[in-house]
């Protein structure tokens, strides 16, 4: 009898095994890092909004802080700013992916964004920035808040969890 040339199939099945069990390890380990890489996201995203909450209460100190989100970008998802510059309803601050991002559907790096305002004789004097995973396990399993004292502070999300707009420390709501 020849002999043939080739692989068994329980060589081929060994070799399904292994390339199985390799993908059982990793895949786990690139969810995991998705999501991280999503949370440092939404992180620098409530930096971002700090910064432009900032610059606007500077460029309009009679509004103080912007009194929505959509204040602080240009305009409507895709929108960029008009030739005729920045105005107190579209100041051009962020960019309209981060200004849209209102909704989970909307969402930038997996967390959509919320934010409440405070105003004392028409002037807004205090805001709160809230941000939560779109799908919670699947992009991110942290909720992000900030003031306009700027820090950073988080939670652990839930499922359908929306983001805060109200004050957001105390012992629920630690320092990042």
């Amino acid at each position: 009898m020849r002999k043939q040339k080739g692989f068994s199939l329980i060589e081929l099945l060994i070799v399904v095994a292994i390339i199985l069990i390799i993908a059982a390890i990793a895949i786990p380990n690139l969810l995991r890092a998705r999501i991280a890489a999503n949370e440092s996201s939404a992180v620098s995203s409530l930096r971002t909004f700090n910064t432009a909450q900032v610059t606007y209460s500077t460029g309009y100190p009679t509004v103080g802080y912007a009194g929505t989100i959509a204040a602080l970008g240009p305009g409507g998802v895709g929108s960029v700013c008009v030739a005729a510059g920045p105005t107190q309803n579209f100041s051009c601050l962020i960019d309209s992916a981060l200004s849209n991002a209102t909704v989970a559907g909307n969402a930038k790096s997996g967390y959509f964004y919320a934010m409440g305002v405070t105003a004392n004789a028409g002037i807004n004097v205090q805001y709160v920035l809230g941000t939560s995973p779109a799908a919670f396990n699947v992009t991110g399993i942290r909720n992000f808040c900030s003031n306009e004292d700027a820090v950073i502070h988080q939670n652990v999300g839930a499922s359908g969890s929306q983001p805060i707009t109200a004050a957001c420390t105390g012992a629920t709501w630690p320092v990042l």
